[in-house]
C-alpha cells in the first residue's frame, strides 16, 4: 500500500480537500502510476455541480501523464518505469465498439453508468477508513492511481509529460472530432461554439484537415486572439447580436457551416450549432458533455433535410491504438500543445486552478 497526497471531493459543490490516501496495489491486469502531470477538464467540473452524476466521495481527474510504478499479475504489455497516460476511455480489444471500425466507446467505460469502481466492482482508494471512488476509470489528482489494462497507454518515453498529459483527454477530443469524427474536407466552412482547451483543438483539427474558413463563437472575446493564432478565421460573440446566433452564422455563410461543433455542454448550444449547419448536408458534432436530467427539444424539420447530429467521445478514437500515435505526432512536431496550457500550478493549488477554469481564464 502506498500513501500519498489526493485532492478528495467529499461532497457536491465544495472545494477540493488534499488528503493522505492509501492506494493500494494493483490486482491482476492492473496498472498502479505514478502521476507526473494531470490537467483540469471542464468534465472533472460537471462533477461537482451534478451536471455529470458520480458518487462522492470520489477522485477526479482524468487527462494525465505518469510513471507505471507496479504492475498486477498478468500484465504483459506494460513494465514498472514505462511512461503512460491513462485513458477514460479504455479498449478492451472485445466489445462490438472494439470490433467495429466505426466505434470507440468500448463497453468497459465508467461513462455513462458512474459506477466510480474499477472493473471488479471494488476500489483501490482509502481515506480515513472510508473507501474513495474512482472516476472513468483514471482517477488522476493523486500522486498515484491505479487503472485496469485495458486503461493505459505506453507512450514514448523521451516525451514530456507535462505536455502530453493533454492528450489524454482535452487535445485529442477536440482535434479528433474535427478529423475522426466529423471528417472535415478541405476548403469546407467549419463552426466551432466554446473555446476552452477542448474548442480550441477542435479549431486545430479544422484547420489541419484544410477548411477554408473556420468560424470561432464564444461569449468571452478574450478567448479570440487565440483561436486566431490556431487557425480561426473568424470570430464571432452572441452578445454582440440581437438575433439568435444560428442566424448569424447562416447570414456569414449564406447556408450554412458545413461542420460545426458544440464544445460547452449546454443544451441550447447544441441545438444552436445544428440549426446553424447547411440544411441537406450539413453534419454538427456534440463534444460537450451534455448536462444531467436536461432534454433537449428541437424541430425534427431540421434532420428530415438532410442534416446529420452525431456525437463524439474521446474524439471518436480507439485509445489504446491512437493515444502513443498521437503523442509520436506531437514528438514530430505535426501539432502544438503549447498554446493550450494558460498555466502550470502545484498540485496543492488544485482549487485554484479550478477557479482559473470556472471564470474562463
Amino acid at each position: 500500500v502506498i500513501k500519498c497526497k489526493a485532492a478528495v471531493m467529499w461532497e457536491a459543490n465544495k472545494p477540493f480537500s488534499i488528503e493522505e490516501v492509501e492506494v493500494a496495489p494493483p490486482k491482476a491486469h492492473e496498472v498502479r502510476i505514478k502521476v507526473v502531470a494531470t490537467g483540469i477538464c471542464r468534465s472533472d467540473d460537471h462533477v461537482t455541480t451534478g451536471g455529470l452524476v458520480m458518487p462522492f466521495p470520489i477522485i477526479l481527474g482524468h487527462e494525465a501523464a505518469g510513471i507505471v510504478e507496479s504492475v498486477g499479475q498478468g500484465v504483459t504489455s506494460i513494465k514498472p518505469g514505462d511512461k503512460v497516460i491513462p485513458l477514460f476511455v479504455p479498449q478492451c480489444g472485445e466489445c462490438s465498439s472494439c470490433l467495429s471500425t466505426k466505434g470507440n466507446l468500448c463497453r468497459k467505460n465508467d461513462i455513462g453508468s458512474g459506477a466510480g469502481l474499477m472493473p471488479d466492482g471494488t476500489t483501490r482508494f482509502t481515506c480515513k477508513g472510508k473507501a474513495i471512488h474512482h472516476f472513468i476509470g483514471t482517477s488522476t489528482f493523486t500522486e498515484y492511481t491505479v487503472v485496469h489494462e485495458s486503461s493505459v497507454a505506453k507512450i514514448d518515453s523521451a516525451a514530456p509529460l507535462e505536455k502530453v498529459c493533454l492528450i489524454g483527454c482535452g487535445f485529442s477530443t477536440g482535434y479528433g472530432a474535427a478529423v475522426q469524427t466529423a471528417k472535415v474536407e478541405p476548403g469546407s466552412t467549419c463552426a466551432i461554439f466554446g473555446l476552452g482547451g477542448v474548442g480550441l483543438s477542435v479549431v486545430m483539427g479544422c484547420k489541419a484537415a484544410g477548411a477554408a474558413r473556420i468560424i470561432a463563437v464564444d461569449i468571452n472575446s478574450n478567448k479570440f486572439a487565440k483561436a486566431r493564432e490556431l487557425g480561426a478565421t473568424d470570430c464571432v460573440n452572441p452578445k454582440d447580436f440581437k438575433k439568435p446566433i444560428h442566424e448569424v452564422l447562416i447570414e456569414m455563410t449564406g447556408c450554412g457551416v458545413d461542420y460545426s461543433f458544440e464544445v460547452i455542454g449546454h443544451t441550447e448550444t447544441m441545438a444552436a450549432a445544428l440549426a446553424c449547419c447547411q440544411y441537406n448536408y450539413g453534419v454538427s458534432v456534440i463534444v460537450g458533455v451534455p448536462p444531467a436530467t436536461q432534454k433537449i427539444t428541437f424541430d425534427p424539420m431540421l434532420l428530415f433535410t438532410g442534416r446529420t447530429w452525431k456525437g463524439s467521445v474521446f474524439g471518436g478514437w480507439k485509445s489504446k491504438d491512437s493515444v502513443p500515435k498521437l503523442v509520436a505526432d506531437y514528438m514530430k512536431k505535426k501539432f502544438v500543445l503549447d498554446p493550450l496550457i494558460t498555466h502550470t500550478l502545484p498540485f496543492t493549488k488544485i482549487n485554484e486552478g479550478f477557479d482559473l477554469l470556472r471564470t474562463g481564464k
